[in-house]
């Protein structure tokens, strides 16, 4: 039987965390002397009434959830983050449509950056502040469902990532509390040094505050339509480099490495692939595209490897137009979309773990053809591979491509070019942001698209970031009964 306490608890609990999380813009409003504030008052007062009244009922509600009841308030959590932080948008001078507010806010949550907003220079700090916000929410959030809930509930061949000892029905125990406190600790700690660092390379204090929570989230929303190229300048590029890298790198490893294993992060399996991956995607395109970009040898790497780490990461920051580059460019940039960081970072993509399992299956089924009665381990992280994992795993990057053609064709209805259509669909599910073509591309936004459209990216911003299978088994008749 479904027990609905504990789902009305968490609830209550995420809707009295957006109201308290409005108190921040609301601040943001008085201290710039702007009308806007009050924009804010209703929602804030809705909220904790509703949520701390849900909180209040369940309260003595004891947190012991099976596996179907974890599904529902993964989704739903999500679902309401993303209603609840579309209202600024409608009711602040943004004053976007329902379709318009909740595409905003549903590529704030899920980290996505891909934006329908015109003439971000010139709006209320406020909703500025509160995009950026949602960036830094989803991608701690992210991390946590990576981590503690989609091993659990053995998505994608994330229970590789599944913690020894630690029990799949009992959410807070100490070990898991402990391990959370410590990457919760290390995402904070990180934010902090880069808005110090941000301040003190350039950019005044809002814009480093702003830009610290979206580049280690590795979302991408940015104060300015320009993007990183309204700040022409090199150290600022070189830094954002750095945090997009460390925010593409699995939390976990980051936060067990230490003093006496200065080393552990890099001697992870997927974090050694990803680097590799991506120094020869810079040198690939510093090899053609060199040429069509203006500067000394150092200007002409850092705008290369920037723009090359803000796509593979998810991040969509862009410094100037890649897609000047040549189509070789603009097609590595496809691929790198899709392929994303590490599990367990704040990343969009397929990750490049799924990429090593898949390859290792395929190395293990060539070598059972020649031999086979023989039995062959593989291993990932000194840990074995199980069979339900290759099956997981293939299962995961089949509804990924299905889910991505899908998109594109339903894009396709709308009148949308094949360009936009496809790298749109890409941009969404991947959690990426900018697109390709004149349109979504690196100088355009989502403002042109219809509703349809926007919808159709929508849900599949939201497929992308939960990993589908978590969304979609809840359409399982078998699902809801007993």
């Amino acid at each position: 039987m479904l027990n609905l306490k504990p789902i009305a608890l968490v609830g209550g609990t995420v809707v009295c965390a957006v109201g308290f999380l409005l108190f921040i813009p609301l601040i943001t409003e008085l201290i710039y002397q702007t009308e806007s504030w009050q924009s804010y008052a209703v929602p804030i007062l809705l909220y904790l009434i509703v949520g701390g009244s849900l909180v209040i009922t369940n309260r003595n509600v004891k947190l012991k959830i099976s596996t179907k009841e974890a599904f529902i308030i993964t989704v739903l959590s999500w679902i309401l983050l993303a209603f609840l932080s579309a209202v600024p948008f409608i009711y602040t001078k943004v004053n976007l449509s329902v379709v318009d507010a909740l595409f905003e806010s549903m590529s704030g949550i899920t980290t996505t950056g891909s934006t329908v907003i015109n003439n971000l220079d010139y709006l209320p700090k406020g909703i500025l502040i509160w995009r950026a916000m949602l960036q830094w929410l989803g991608g701690i959030g992210i991390i946590v469902i990576a981590l503690f809930i989609l091993p659990f509930l053995r998505v994608g061949g994330m229970q590789l990532f599944h913690l020894e000892g630690d029990d799949p029905y009992e959410k807070f125990l100490p070990k898991i509390s402990s391990v959370i406190s410590k990457i919760v600790a290390l995402y904070v700690l990180l934010t902090l040094f880069l808005i110090v660092l941000y301040f003190s390379y350039g950019m005044d204090f809002f814009d480093a505050l702003a830009h610290s929570f979206t580049t280690i989230s590795t979302g991408g929303f940015s104060t300015h339509d320009q993007s990183f190229a309204y700040f022409q300048n090199n150290s600022i590029l070189f830094i954002a480099i750095i945090f997009m890298i460390i925010g593409s790198l699995p939390f976990l490893v980051i936060a067990q490495t230490g003093i006496n294993n200065v080393f552990a992060t890099i001697k992870d399996h997927q974090v050694r692939i990803f680097l590799l991956i991506l120094f020869v995607s810079i040198f690939i395109i510093y090899l053609f595209a060199e040429v069509y970009i203006d500067g000394n040898f150092f200007e002409k790497l850092i705008s290369i490897s920037f723009n090359t780490i803000s796509i593979i990461s998810g991040t969509g920051y862009v410094s100037e137009n890649f897609e000047s580059w040549g189509n070789y460019a603009s097609v590595l940039f496809l691929i790198l979309m899709f392929i994303g960081g590490c599990a367990g970072s704040t990343t969009g993509g397929l990750k490049v773990f799924r990429f090593q399992i898949l390859l290792k299956y395929l190395n293990l089924h060539l070598k059972k053809m020649l031999q086979p009665h023989a039995v062959i381990a593989s291993y990932f992280n000194n840990k074995s591979i199980p069979e339900s994992t290759y099956e997981s795993v293939m299962s995961f990057f089949f509804l990924y491509i299905f889910t991505f053609a899908s998109s594109a064709l339903l894009l396709s209805f709308s009148g949308l070019d094949f360009l936009t259509c496809i790298s749109a669909a890409a941009s969404a599910i991947s959690n990426v942001g900018p697109g390709l073509g004149e349109i979504i591309g690196p100088e355009g936004n989502y403002s042109s698209l219809s509703d349809y459209s926007k919808t159709i990216l929508t849900a599949t911003m939201f497929l992308g970031r939960l990993e589908m299978l978590t969304i979609l088994i809840l359409f399982l008749p078998s699902f809801w009964k007993n």
